[in-house]
């Protein structure tokens, strides 16, 4: 005789989007109330998050990769013994794809190509720049580094990793030769690298990660990318190493301030690319938010260790 089916509830909506209820049904358990669940697909903000969770609730698996809003509502501290899961990962190819669009367009000088109203050619010339043979370090090489290392050896580069363990950093993709440190050693590379992607997640500890002393290491012809989180870019300090040259551009999908103001200065610094935070828009967010859901679901209905579980202690 065969077991019942793990009972899973979905929220906040009612009726449960089809897309996650698929994705549980197919991984094996059952959508039920929340009074009787085991777990809880959770799909909106910390805002809306119950009150209560019944005692038989072991796992919640959220919907963001970025979590700290959660930290900031007091959701961990109100659950102690509940497994909490993030989505970090699942979002890792878009993003990823994001953070190469805007690197090669900064080093292709693509700005100043769009702003162009007649043939430049020769003014252009010594700006336009390659990828092959440079070296670039993304920084907090969890799933989207996984995702963006593969897409950036083809294209001839050097990959450096920081990762806080300094493991190697393994993958469908990833060669052995690739460069792994650990957060500890994150001071070494500011001087020898071409260009910096910032994927880490945002905690205290990675509050203005990269700053004016940071900045002023890095080449006068070095991009810096972040489609991490705003916070860990001192923005004021940013905006000076643009203004000045020191660097040779940004290109951001978060920033600090979020939205950024009208009339803020990287809106008009040439060598700015902002992107109002749409690396992950929602019609590709939710369906590999589905795909997350119904991996995790398999792994908790096996028994077996769950994808991306939050560290409270660690923030993340």
């Amino acid at each position: 005789m065969s077991r019942p089916a793990v009972p899973i509830a979905i929220g906040p909506a009612e009726p449960p989007p089809a897309l996650l209820e698929k994705a549980v049904v197919e991984a094996g358990a059952a959508v039920s109330e929340l009074d009787d669940a085991r777990a809880l697909i959770w799909a909106g903000g910390p805002g809306e998050f119950p009150d209560e969770l019944p005692a038989t609730v072991e796992w919640v698996q959220l919907p963001a990769a970025g979590i700290e809003d959660w930290f900031t509502a007091g959701i961990f501290a109100r659950y102690p013994t509940v497994r909490f899961t993030s989505a970090a990962g699942a979002f890792a190819a878009s993003v990823a794809e994001h953070a190469l669009m805007l690197l090669l367009a900064g080093v292709r000088y693509l700005p100043e190509h769009l702003r162009a109203a007649r043939w430049r050619q020769q003014d252009f010339f010594p700006h336009v720049d390659t990828l092959r043979g440079k070296t670039v370090t993304i920084v907090g090489a969890g799933g989207i580094g996984r995702a963006l290392i593969p897409m950036l050896i083809p294209l001839g580069a050097h990959v450096i990793a920081i990762n806080r363990s300094g493991r190697p950093v393994t993958g469908p993709g990833i060669p052995e030769t690739v460069e792994t440190l650990a957060t500890e050693h994150l001071g070494r590379i500011w001087p020898r690298t071409d260009h910096v992607v910032i994927a880490a997640p945002a905690t205290p500890d990675t509050r203005h990660l990269v700053g004016a002393d940071e900045l002023a290491r890095l080449k006068p012809s070095s991009w810096i990318i972040n489609v991490a989180r705003g916070s860990l870019v001192d923005t004021d300090a940013l905006v000076t190493a643009l203004a000045s040259g020191a660097i040779g551009g940004a290109g951001l999908d978060v920033t600090d301030p979020e939205p950024l103001p009208d009339g803020h200065p990287l809106w008009v610094l040439p060598n700015a690319i902002v992107t109002p935070h749409d690396s992950n828009p929602p019609q590709l967010r939710f369906a590999a938010f589905a795909d997350h859901v119904g991996e995790n679901v398999m792994r908790f209905v096996a028994g077996r260790e769950l994808i991306a579980p939050i560290d409270p202690e660690r923030g993340y």
